[in-house]
């Protein structure tokens, strides 16, 4: 389902990291802390296959590959920022539940 694949928590962390512009592979590496280099690749060509993503090969010394959101995955930003918005305003009644279901869990 294309839903499990733009929106699992590391291709929204990759994208928000290429928000600003593109980025080398590294660089996107060292922007999201707990992801493996075999995690990142993973969802890159995820993201790339759906052309959310797009790679470029930079053949300046030395050779890397850049990354930046296309088109289409810039079309994800406003979806994405609603549900940022509605995470930060609706937390509190979030956390309530969750303590309300582990209270009745006896966690």
């Amino acid at each position: 389902m294309l839903l499990d694949q733009i929106a699992d928590k590391w291709s929204v962390l990759i994208l928000a990291a290429l928000c600003d512009g593109p980025l080398r592979f590294n660089a996107v590496r060292r922007r999201l802390d707990g992801i493996t280099q075999k995690a990142l690749t993973q969802a890159l060509r995820r993201l790339e296959r759906n052309g959310i993503v797009e790679r470029r090969v930079v053949t300046d010394a030395p050779i890397a590959v850049e990354y930046s959101i296309s088109p289409l995955g810039r079309s994800l930003e406003e979806p994405f920022r609603v549900i940022n918005a509605w995470t930060h305003r609706h937390l509190p009644e979030v956390e309530q539940a969750r303590a309300a279901f582990d209270e009745r869990r006896g966690a």
